[in-house]
């Protein structure tokens, strides 16, 4: 068996010795080598190159996004950040993930003692997963903006009442993972203001989503917001499930949605959870919903999405070109729970070509 070579590069000689003994402790994974900074990690990569690095964002001589830069470069390979850095931070890592990282791993997750075998086995399946990651299909950020949205103090036309009045308004879920925080970018900043409600799942560390959906909302012509407990699903808003400790489940009442955010055990090995959030589209919204199954690792998703094909609900999923990781989508169409796979630039028209059906 191939094992996945990993070097470590971090400036704490207390988070390389942790590191590489939960990497170790996986037999399928080899830590190559642990670097105090990006000088020493070159030298170790002129002589073999590493299947992932992991790299610290705070150190001294060269920050770990000055490397990533000149590492993608010179020589891609796939890169997860690993970083102190939460809220206050989040910005600096959305850049590395837009540099070209696959992945982010917290710190505080690496040493901390609650959820121990948790954090992990985490920690060990984002390594494999990036090691897996077609650099070839990344995106790169297209220049532009979008137009000034409507606020409060603009002159808006009176509302209708009609939207309320419907009860069989679309609402779309899409569930992404290794890669998908560039693919969701792409996908929503190709959507018109009046694009149907969206609920989206992406595997995130806690803390790190409210900035992913702000970055977002500056970019797109809908809005963008992190999703809190009986938010309301409409026209023109993506809801991104919150990072950490609870799940984002779709819920009807009366005429609208609404999401519902919970605390719950970990599904598929997340949370929050692909699957849980499919599921509940398919309950609650059955032929009302439309579902799109992203890049990443693993099967979150798969299950979730066929139940909502057999509830009704039009499904995606996202073809092996275009994905950074094929693991999500792969598991998805082997059940038979997508209509169609479609690449990734083809995702915005038929989301809302289904939605408008």
């Amino acid at each position: 068996m191939k094992k996945t070579r990993v070097l470590v590069i971090d400036d704490s000689a207390s988070v390389r010795q942790a590191m590489t003994q939960i990497l170790a402790a996986d037999p399928e994974i080899e830590v190559i080598a642990a670097a105090a900074d990006p000088f020493a990690a070159a030298r170790y990569i002129q002589d073999e190159l590493p299947d992932v690095i992991t790299l610290d964002v705070e150190m001294p001589r060269m920050d770990g996004i000055t490397f990533l830069r000149k590492l993608m470069s010179q020589c891609p390979v796939p890169v997860v950040m690993c970083s102190s850095l939460v809220e206050e931070g989040s910005e600096t890592l959305l850049q590395a993930l837009e540099a070209g990282a696959v992945d982010v791993i917290l710190k505080t997750r690496i040493g901390v003692a609650d959820h121990l075998v948790e954090a992990h086995l985490m920690i060990r399946e984002t390594i494999k997963g990036a090691a897996r990651a077609r650099l070839g299909a990344r995106r790169t950020a297209r220049p532009g903006s979008v137009q000034q949205k409507l606020t409060a103090d603009a002159v808006l036309p009176p509302p209708t009442g009609k939207a309320m009045s419907r009860t069989t308004e679309m609402v779309v879920c899409i569930g992404a993972s290794t890669g998908g925080t560039e693919a969701l970018r792409e996908v929503l900043e190709a959507l018109p203001a009046n694009a149907p409600g969206i609920v989206i799942v992406q595997h995130m560390p806690e803390s790190f989503t409210r900035a992913f959906a702000r970055r977002l909302d500056g970019l797109c012509a809908i809005d963008v917001k992190e999703a809190e407990d009986g938010d309301t699903v409409m026209r023109g808003r993506a809801l991104i499930a919150p990072g950490g400790l609870r799940h984002t489940m779709l819920e009807r009442q009366g005429a609208r949605y609404v999401v519902s955010v919970r605390e719950g055990p970990l599904v598929s090995r997340h949370r929050p959870s692909v699957d849980v959030l499919f599921r509940s589209a398919a309950r609650n919204a059955g032929a009302n919903a439309v579902g799109f199954i992203l890049t990443g690792m693993g099967d979150d998703g798969a299950r979730g999405l066929l139940e909502m094909k057999q509830a009704g609900a039009r499904t995606f999923a996202q073809d092996e070109a275009s994905s950074i990781v094929f693991g999500m989508p792969k598991e998805a169409i082997a059940r038979g729970a997508a209509d169609r796979i479609i690449p990734l630039g083809s995702v915005a028209r038929e989301l809302l070509q289904a939605a408008n059906r």
